[in-house]
């Protein structure tokens, strides 16, 4: 039977990271008949299944919707890369892995600003649905879910060298960043399994696939919501040249991602009637806040020379990388099954803070680095790279049409570094890293600092590095905010039958990684779907320090 000749229950557009959740739990009751679009195809394949292959996977094209921002007014009019995985698993398939929650006080604020149920006490139950850690079930970890977290291998000497000169500074050195104490200096999570990606396609969809009731559409692109009588009754999408339709008896679900939902809503004349207006889309309802409040981490990247040979560039030798290829395929293990981070902290830059406002990667490798081999290609050599990223930015920006084409990117604006609070915040940053690597235990790690380099002093010899470097941590979110967009159950406001449930929902972004909240998002959003009762848990309080 066909898709068109079908009726569903559930319809869930994206199979990202939010989207392949929503179909497993779904379609865990025989009795509702789910279908799961995806603009994109499948995710198999060593580019996104090998953890070191990542950053090459983030900037494949065929994989990825290629966008870029409209250029930024407070960073040298330079357009911002903002790569998004156009692929089973979504940006799941193509991101860095890392497992990372935020801060208990980062959802505490959520339902400070009205988002009631979305409190730590609330969500905390459904990261532990969600996760099988390696450390075991706790209070703080879940041992038997499907998310597989790893830990990534320590480096032998970056690591000890950079604990010490945290500790020096007055951080802890933690077991886990999810546990007790968020603040201080530790190796990092991975969503790995076996030595590969363990993407939510992976660990959720493709277990689920063979159910019968669960129907997966790849190469699809939805192009609108269909709407009557103020309700969601299906979708329409283009599926080789030809445009087709969906229907849903219950609800449709948008777990596009902040990108593409807000611009699916635009295109379904669901947004601000005067810019629907403006591009020639018939109004359907006013809603004036779809695609404001954007934010996403900002993030610049600090470069070391290294004082040794001790880096993962020398693992980049062509025939090393061949060795090692051979052995990941049939182990899944070794230099390709890890990722090249030697140290991660989450610190407050300033007295006052109540959480992190930093995140620091330490990587054993410059990020431009290629295999090498001699007469081949040279060597980039060695070096630390260094990733500093503010947690809680200031600037908000925008996600608007370019056209009322769907084919059309969408208008996308960060706004990086337009409050001179943001601006201040990369001050401290840079000096806090060169704080760091100035430490005796860290310092005989590095010949000399290449970026931002020794001439970079002042404010303002910082402020036109950071704006000549500014970047994003890929980490976008709230475009569709509780509380504006969506209520507290995700529904969207003013349509009935239609749900959101990816990282666009959030209030405000979280203090870390994005790729965990959007997995427990959707783990929440399923028990409210399916109208199981609210999980709430009171737990010790979990302190920043």
């Amino acid at each position: 039977m066909s898709v068109e000749a079908t009726k569903f229950d559930y319809i869930i557009v994206g199979a990202g990271s939010s989207g392949c959740v929503l179909a497993n739990r779904l379609s865990a009751d025989p009795a509702n008949r789910v279908l799961l679009l995806e603009a994109g195809g499948s995710e198999k394949g060593h580019l996104t299944e090998m953890p070191l292959a990542w950053f090459r996977a983030m900037l494949t094209p065929r994989i990825g919707w290629g966008y870029l921002s409209e250029p930024e007014p407070h960073a040298d009019g330079r357009r911002i890369p903002a790569p998004r995985g156009k692929v089973i698993g979504g940006s799941g398939s193509i991101n860095g892995m890392m497992y990372s929650r935020g801060a208990p006080a980062d959802y505490d604020q959520w339902a400070q600003m009205g988002a009631r149920g979305w409190s730590w006490a609330d969500v905390l139950p459904y990261f532990r649905k969600s996760e099988a850690n390696w450390r075991g079930a706790s209070e703080h970890h879940g041992g038997d879910g499907p998310l597989t977290v790893s830990r990534n291998d320590p480096h032998p000497t970056i690591y000890p060298a950079m604990i010490a000169a945290a500790e020096a500074m007055g951080f802890q050195h933690l077991d886990d960043f999810h546990g007790s104490v968020q603040e201080g200096f530790s190796t990092v999570d991975v969503t790995t399994h076996r030595g590969r990606r363990g993407s939510s396609a992976m660990r959720f969809l493709r277990p689920a696939m063979a159910r019968p009731n669960l129907t997966v559409v790849d190469q699809a692109l939805t192009t609108r919501i269909l709407v009557e009588n103020g309700r969601a009754i299906g979708i329409q999408y283009e599926r080789d040249g030809e445009s087709r339709t969906a229907h849903a008896a219950a609800e449709v679900i948008l777990s596009a991602g902040t990108f593409n939902t807000p611009q699916l809503l635009l295109l379904s004349g669901i947004g601000p009637a005067d810019e629907l207006r403006e591009m020639g889309v018939p109004v359907v309802h006013d809603l004036p806040d779809v695609g404001r409040n954007l934010q996403d981490h900002h993030s610049i990247r600090g470069l070391y020379e290294a004082s040794g040979p001790f880096t993962f560039d020398r693992e980049l030798r062509a025939d090393r990388v061949a060795l090692a290829a051979l052995r990941w395929q049939m182990f899944g293990t070794g230099p390709l099954a890890q990722m090249p981070i030697g140290a991660q902290g989450f610190v407050r830059t300033r007295e006052g803070l109540d959480r992190p406002d930093l995140q620091l990667l330490v990587s054993s490798v410059a990020m431009d680095a290629k295999v090498w081999f001699p007469g081949f290609r040279k060597r980039r050599g060695d070096f630390l790279a260094v990733a500093s990223v503010l947690l809680h930015p200031e600037s908000t920006g925008s996600v608007r049409l370019r056209s009322a084409d769907p084919r059309d990117k969408p208008a996308i604006r960060f706004n990086l570094l337009a409050t001179e609070g943001d601006r201040a915040a990369f001050r401290r940053i840079v000096r806090f890293a060169r704080d760091l690597f100035a430490q005796p235990s860290a310092r005989v790690l590095i010949r000399n600092e290449v970026q931002p380099g020794p001439d970079v002093q002042s404010d303002a010899e910082i402020d036109a590095f950071v704006r000549s470097v500014i970047g994003t941590a890929m980490h976008p979110t709230s475009t569709c905010a509780i509380g504006t967009v969506v209520d507290e159950t995700l529904k969207v406001r003013g349509i009935d039958g239609l749900r959101i449930a990816d990282c666009s929902v959030m209030p405000v972004i979280v203090g870390g990684n994005t790729n965990a909240p959007a997995i427990m998002i959707a783990e929440k959003a399923a028990d409210m779907i399916l109208g199981r009762g609210a999980v709430h848990e009171e737990l010790p309080a979990r302190n920043a320090a």
